[in-house]
């Protein structure tokens, strides 16, 4: 039998003499010796080191511990205190939009520094000062001059586009005010009724392939949830025979429209009919479903799959659209209206009318009249005026557009005689149009807006809406006021809205890569909390939250890092309040433990700030320990250079967070001594354990000090702490994966980890080791996680035997150390158990099934020869063409090793042959040695598992939401015999300006 050797190099390390030996009988000896070999060797190379890290710490603490306080976190007065802060931000980009609405020259964003073919401006064009902005993403703006868009299907010269932009000049000044009022104001911008789109600060617009500008701020989600009330939609199609070929084209144009015009706060069905009636879903029969992303997509494809046949008999179909309307008990409750979209009507159908909505007219019907036939356009218009809608007729795909439109007018009519400006929240999202045009990042934000109407008596009854003028509020910005270090490692802040959808959180992954570019996911605005906190399972903390109640809450929870590859068990107390005068909820999270104390310790600014600037010491960059937004003076400064200029005095004006500079002060000045140590072991050689190349801490207040040693290979230095991995650094959202596992592992043993840019490519260097002092049960925020970059070869030859196979994995059954590399960070394929869920966040393929890898606790460890498995953050790997994106509910593996469980072995049958395995602890680390025989391949044995949604349970769930407070239905000097085809009042220049300047209404 062939013989395990350790090298002669490593024997001085064991504590046994023997150098030799055989595994004729006993595994469970070989894993021994292997095992001891193993621990040993790390041993050597840590531990002195670690325990000089600490006492030296340690050291330093002693000489400031008279100035330090521990304080127990108060989260319901932290909540509080947040959400005034946010409700206070909110408010004044609220008062931004009131005082906005003023008055309108006229920069084409087309045209500009454009010119023909002569060298002449193009008309509308003109010279046009761009320069990159910090603030703007650094996309080249005028932060004097707001420009104007008009979509190519809008004629630019229209009289009523020239008056409107003309006379609406003195916004520009109100924009500019505005911002320097707020710096932290993104895009503000004014949609006109009549389609031009004015935006500040000033940008080049850039036109697809075709040269064509799509965008319509008409459609845009805040302008039509600020422009109507909350509806209740039945759209009712006719599919008979006569609307076959362009017909029926142009009707699935106009069903899309329709949908696109519809958010969160609005229901929606769709029914088709002929010689009968059916539902386009039926999992929708007899009642409406919340217009979401989800539900609106889901509309839109089967809507592409309509037919036409049999003879068109729209009565039935009238006749279930207002039973759905008259018996719903789960709707927006407010505005109701059916949608008809036919080539014709010749049944008696004003029965039906007297029936369900005479004489109160409850229900607004409007009619689209389909193709260039016009024989039946008085019955169609009949229908629309009787019911107090409106009637269009649509002979072309070009038409669709703006024939949808008029009927968000007419919605808009009770509001505008009301004079009642409502101001609107809308759900997050990420404007891809403005993407597209280089004028806006892949940033999550919500938009605040409000109406613009006219306030003429002579209009009053018509009830003319002008537009809808609006900002941007950026959520990371929002996010910033509920800071990091005052919620602990694991703690985090979220948003949801009135229908429980997630505006921020951290484990909200609103984007997917295809190719080398991010994509928003389809799904990513309508997210509810219970996928996010799934522990929540009887949805008291939503349904708290969504009812706008302020409370508390525990959960015992299971929370994922590392992208859902681990798994950590804590319990998280959550705290939860509304923002007033908006439709948000904010809650934040703290865990027990570390979470539920914070130190505070006072050091003198002079030796603060010397140790400050040592160069091994950097703060986490995405915190806000100074505003460096209001001045743009200070843009250009790092949050180091920021607070130093603010500490040294050279920028007293500066805001900065003084609780947070003092515990960053404290910090620096006790972990000074590292740089001192680290810098001796450099410059004696020596001194430096071979396979060490970078030593690093951090610490509550984002502090990190980090060493590369020099004269070695820095393939880790230099991946590592790189602004792009954004795992290992202190970020926005998280802890660094190794500072929140560390956080959790019992005091003083080490912590192995992979990070996972090592993964792909560099498998030679290997794992990070962590250390970490307790206090009382809870975590130092001073004492340094210290953690030391390994190198690979250092433990390889330790693993040599032949015909067994040696693998070291993780706490969470990832490998470490093995002889095939091809298996460093592969995880084991185990038995089910659901230990994880990354529900919408995952980006799975229509068409394709969503792969469930599930987990087991490694106690018994069974099937652990069925490697390796690789591990895949998506369900799918490829999408095919025509391949839509869906969401999906997917587990993923997660490991957790049961600590009490010091050794265990078996023998596993896998078809004709059996293995044996044996597996045990490496004492004081979160390490294994696994050691299984070579000789046998159950790799095949365990396919993956997949899950089959079920697609109608999860459309049709109706979760609690709370409505929006204000709606306007009806009015009773509304005039209802403007209903189409009619003339309408044209406004002029004149009061097209009086209407527009009233902003004295809000000062």
């Amino acid at each position: 039998m062939p013989s395990c050797r350790i090298p002669s190099r490593l024997v001085h390390h064991l504590p046994h003499t023997q150098t030799e030996y055989s595994h004729k009988n006993a595994p469970t000896d070989l894993f021994s010796l292997h095992c001891e070999a193993l621990f040993c060797v790390m041993t050597h190379f840590y531990t002195v080191l670690l325990i000089k890290v600490s006492v030296s710490v340690l050291k330093k603490y002693k000489d400031v511990e008279g100035v330090v306080k521990m304080e127990e976190v108060n989260g319901e007065e932290l909540v509080k205190r947040f959400a005034e802060e946010m409700e206070e931000m909110l408010g004044r980009k609220m008062k931004s939009v009131k005082v906005s609405i003023h008055s309108f020259e006229y920069y084409n964003s087309m045209l500009i520094n454009t010119v023909d073919e002569n060298g002449n401006p193009l008309p509308l064009g003109g010279e046009f000062l761009l320069e990159p902005n910090e603030h703007f993403n650094k996309l080249p703006v005028n932060t004097q001059q707001s420009n104007i868009q008009v979509p190519t299907n809008v004629y630019n010269r229209d009289p009523d586009i020239l008056n409107g932009v003309y006379m609406s000049e003195a916004l520009n000044d109100v924009f500019i005010e505005n911002f320097q009022k707020d710096p932290t104001l993104t895009w503000q911008y004014f949609g006109s009724s009549t389609g031009f789109f004015r935006l500040y600060p000033g940008i080049q617009w850039i036109p697809d392939e075709n040269g064509v500008s799509t965008f319509d701020c008409r459609n845009r989600n805040w302008y039509i949830q600020a422009a109507t009330s909350p509806k209740d939609v039945v759209i009712v199609v006719d599919v008979s025979g006569s609307m076959k070929g362009l017909r029926l084209t142009i009707a699935k144009h106009t069903i899309n429209t329709i949908l696109d015009t519809l958010g969160e706060n609005d229901f929606v069905n769709i029914i088709a009919y002929s010689d009968y009636v059916r539902y386009v879903e039926p999992c929708f029969k007899g009642t409406l479903v919340q217009a979401d992303l989800d539900n609106r997509e889901h509309f839109k494809l089967l809507i592409d799959g309509i037919h036409v046949k049999g003879e068109g008999k729209v009565k039935n179909a009238m006749k279930e659209s207002f039973r759905i309307l008259n018996e719903v008990c789960q709707g927006s409750l407010c505005n109701q209206a059916i949608m008809l979209i036919t080539d014709g009507a010749m049944e008696d159908f004003q029965d039906v009318f007297e029936e369900f909505n005479w004489p109160e007219r409850r229900v607004r019907v409007f009619t689209y009249l389909i193709g260039r036939e016009m024989t039946f356009a008085e019955n169609v218009k009949w229908i629309a005026c009787n019911n107090k809608g409106y009637y269009t007729h649509i002979s072309t795909l070009a038409d669709v557009q703006e024939n949808v439109m008029e009927y968000l007018h007419v919605l808009s009519r009770p509001m505008v005689i009301n004079h009642d400006h409502d101001i609107i929240w809308t759900e997050a999202y990420m404007d891809s149009v403005l993407f597209n045009t280089q004028a806006q990042s892949l940033l999550l934000m919500t938009s605040v807006a409000m109406p613009v109407f006219s306030k003429k008596k002579e209009t009053l009854s018509h009830g003319i809406l002008l537009g809808v003028v609006g900002t941007d509020v950026a959520l990371k910005e929002l996010m910033r006021l509920a800071p990091r270090y005052k919620l602990g490692v694991h703690g985090y802040a979220f948003l949801i809205t009135n229908n429980g959808y997630i505006l921020s959180h951290p484990d909200l992954r609103p984007l997917y890569k295809e190719g080398k570019k991010l994509k928003p996911k389809p799904n990513y605005n309508s997210v509810d909390l219970s996928e996010a906190e799934w522990e929540d399972t009887e949805e008291k903390l939503r349904t708290a939250m969504v009812k706008g109640d302020t409370g508390t809450l525990s959960l015992d929870v299971r929370t994922s890092v590392d992208k859902g590859r681990r798994v950590l068990f804590l319990k998280n107390d959550y705290f939860y309040t509304v923002i007033n005068e908006t439709p948000f909820s904010l809650g934040i999270v703290l865990t027990r433990g570390y979470g539920q104390y914070i130190f505070i310790g006072n050091v003198s600014v002079e030796d603060g700030l010397h140790d400050l600037l040592a160069p091994d010491l950097t703060i986490a960059s995405e915190w806000t320990y100074c505003e460096t937004d209001i001045d743009p003076a200070h843009r250009k400064l790092s949050q180091r250079q920021a607070v130093v200029q603010y500490l040294t005095g050279k920028e007293p004006d500066l805001k900065c967070d003084v609780q947070l500079l003092e515990q960053t002060l404290f910090d620096a000045v006790v972990t000074a001594p590292m740089e001192a140590y680290w810098t001796a072991l450099m410059l004696n050689t020596s001194g430096i354990d071979e396979g060490i190349e970078t030593a690093f801490l951090g610490t509550r207040s984002g502090l990190m000090r980090f060493q590369r040693y020099t004269g070695i290979e820095k393939r880790v230095a230099k991946s590592f702490l790189t602004s792009t991995d954004k795992e290992n650094m202190f970020t926005l959202d998280h802890f660094p994966v190794w500072y929140r596992r560390a956080a959790e592992y019992p005091a003083g043993q080490f912590l192995y980890y992979m990070p996972r840019q090592d993964i792909r490519g560099t498998v030679e260097e290997i794992p990070l080791l962590s250390k970490h002092t307790h206090s009382q049960n809870t975590l130092f925020p001073l004492f340094p996680l210290c953690d030391i970059t390994l190198s690979y070869n250092s433990f390889l030859c330790l693993l040599s035997c032949q015909d067994v196979e040696c693998y070291v994995i993780d706490n969470n059954g990832f490998v470490l150390i093995s002889r095939q590399r091809n298996n460093v960070s592969s995880h084991t394929y185990t038995h089910r158990n659901r230990d994880t869920l990354d529900g919408k966040f995952s980006a799975c393929q229509s068409q394709t099934k969503c792969h469930t890898y599930n987990s087991h606790r490694l106690i018994h460890i069974p099937n652990l020869e069925s490697w390796p498995l690789s591990f895949s953050l998506s369900a799918s790997a490829h999408k095919k063409k025509g391949d839509i994106l869906q969401p999906c509910d997917t587990e993923y593996p997660s490991f957790v090793y049961e600590p009490s469980v010091k050794e265990t072995n078996s023998i596993i049958k896998c078809g004709r042959c059996q293995k044996m395995f044996v597996v045990q602890q490496i004492p004081e680390s979160n390490l294994l040695m696994l050691v299984v025989q070579a000789d046998c391949d159950c790799s095949r044995q365990h396919a993956p598992i997949t899950m089959e949604p079920k697609e109608c349970d999860r459309m049709r769930s109706q979760k609690i939401r709370r409505r929006p407070e204000s709606c306007h239905a009806y009015h009773p000097q509304e005039n209802a015999d403007d209903c189409g085809g009619a003339s309408f009042i044209s406004l002029s220049a004149s009061i097209f300006f009086m209407c527009l300047t009233f902003s004295a209404l809000f000062s």
